[in-house]
C-alpha cells in the first residue's frame, strides 16, 4: 500500500473505520485504526443492538490488544436523538421512541440502532443504559438536519442542557462544540 503525502504529524493516530460488523471491527483494531461504529450493523444476533455494537467494541479492543498497539485506541458510537419538548416536536417524532429494526440490506440481515425519542430525562436514562454508549469514548449524537438552523440549535441546546450531564458532559462545551 502507497503511504498518503505528506502526511502530517500524528496522522495514523486520527485515522477512523467505519465498521459495520463485528468482523470488520476486529481488522481494524488489528490495523490500529480507531473504530467508528453508527446506528446500522450488517448482522444480526437477534440481541438488542446496543449489546451487538458493545460486543463488536469489545472484539475490536481485543484485537487492539492482541496486535500490540501502545497508544489508547477511540471508539466512537452513534446515536439518534430527537428530544420532545412541544407540541410540534410531538407531530414531528411522536412521544415514544422506537424499537431496533431488523431488515435485509446490502445481501445481508442487519440490525439498525433505534432512535432515541421522548422526553429529555426518558432519554437520558435510556442513553446511560446503553452498553455501546458505556463502552465508547465517544459519542455522536446526531438530529435530523433537514429542519433548519433554528430547530436544531434549539434541539441542541436542549440535549446539552438536559441529556448532555447524565454523561458528565459540561453544556458549555457540548453547545459550543455544536455551534
Amino acid at each position: 500500500m502507497l503511504p498518503v503525502q505528506p502526511q502530517s504529524p500524528g496522522l495514523a493516530d486520527r485515522i477512523w473505520w467505519g465498521s459495520g460488523t463485528r468482523e470488520t471491527a476486529v481488522w481494524a483494531g488489528t490495523q490500529g485504526m480507531n473504530l467508528m461504529s453508527s446506528t446500522l450493523l450488517l448482522e444480526d444476533t437477534r440481541v438488542p443492538f446496543d449489546e451487538l455494537q458493545a460486543e463488536q467494541i469489545e472484539l475490536f479492543r481485543e484485537a487492539w490488544a492482541k496486535a500490540g498497539h501502545t497508544r489508547e485506541p477511540r471508539v466512537s458510537v452513534s446515536r439518534s436523538v430527537m428530544p420532545v419538548t412541544s407540541d410540534l416536536d410531538r407531530r414531528l417524532f411522536g412521544a415514544d421512541g422506537n424499537e431496533d429494526q431488523v431488515g435485509w440490506l446490502d445481501g445481508a440481515i442487519s440490525r439498525f440502532g433505534r432512535s432515541y425519542t421522548g422526553e429529555p430525562d426518558r432519554i437520558a436514562d435510556e442513553l446511560a443504559r446503553d452498553a455501546a454508549v458505556q463502552a465508547a469514548d465517544t459519542i455522536i449524537l446526531t438530529v435530523p438536519s433537514q429542519l433548519g438552523v433554528d430547530y436544531n440549535a434549539a434541539m441542541l441546546e436542549t440535549i446539552a442542557r438536559d441529556i448532555a450531564p447524565a454523561f458528565g458532559w459540561h453544556p458549555k462545551n457540548v453547545v459550543e462544540a455544536a455551534g
